[in-house]
């Protein structure tokens, strides 16, 4: 069987920040937005944001632009934001506090069911409303769930550990928070994030900013 061709993930990322924008303009009313206007708000050049847009199959008009709603029902049915779909937590720290207290998830589909961790002090409790289960029931629970992601949130040294549990369980694809590549089966789908690569390049934009001193 041939691999599914992806398009390339620089574009991917970006439409998300579309669909931002996008949404924004149909609530202010507009009923078409042009490319070069989102391009304006993210400092891209307006053919970069027309070949990223083509993806989702929609084509815009001259001198119209794109229609807004079928824009953002073109982006979210791309992105696959249009099915809702049941995320467990894998550790109940801080970070899958935040990322559970964080609203915008609900209008890209992502549902957050429960959490696990193994400290006797959160199971039993909530966060943001989400149960948090002991580990041990992480194969149980994610049947009863429906579970269908899971989100690594545990210290690095737990991250192997806890993505066999997670494959164990049944689930296909896990959403990496920490600093470990995994080993996972090859029909299972792992997306890390690198949660310092953001404040990497903000150090290195400020560096860039600093007075630079000049040799006498």
């Amino acid at each position: 069987m041939s691999k599914q061709k992806i398009p390339a993930s620089p574009s991917i990322k970006r439409l998300p920040s579309y669909l931002h924008i996008i949404r924004q303009a149909a609530t202010e009313g507009y009923e078409f937005i042009s490319g070069t206007l989102i391009a304006n708000e993210l400092n891209l050049e307006p053919i970069q944001v027309r070949k990223d847009l083509a993806i989702t199959g929609i084509v815009g008009t001259p001198k119209r632009g794109y229609p807004v709603i079928p824009l953002i029902s073109a982006i979210e049915h791309f992105l696959d934001w249009d099915n809702n779909k049941n995320v467990v937590v894998i550790g109940a720290g801080n970070l899958a506090t935040a990322l559970t207290g964080y609203q915008e998830f609900q209008y890209h589909g992502l549902n957050f069911v429960g959490a696990f961790d193994t400290n006797p002090e959160r199971i039993g409790k909530q966060i943001h409303g989400v149960p948090i289960f002991s580990i041990d029931t992480l194969k149980e629970q994610v049947r009863n769930l429906n579970a269908t992601i899971a989100i690594l949130t545990v210290p690095s040294i737990y991250a192997q550990e806890s993505a066999d549990r997670v494959v164990a369980a049944g689930i296909k694809a896990i959403w990496n928070f920490t600093n470990t590549k995994l080993k996972l089966p090859e029909d299972v789908i792992c997306q890390r994030e690198d949660l310092t690569s953001g404040y990497a390049m903000l150090c290195v934009m400020m560096n860039e900013r600093q007075p630079k001193l000049v040799k006498e």
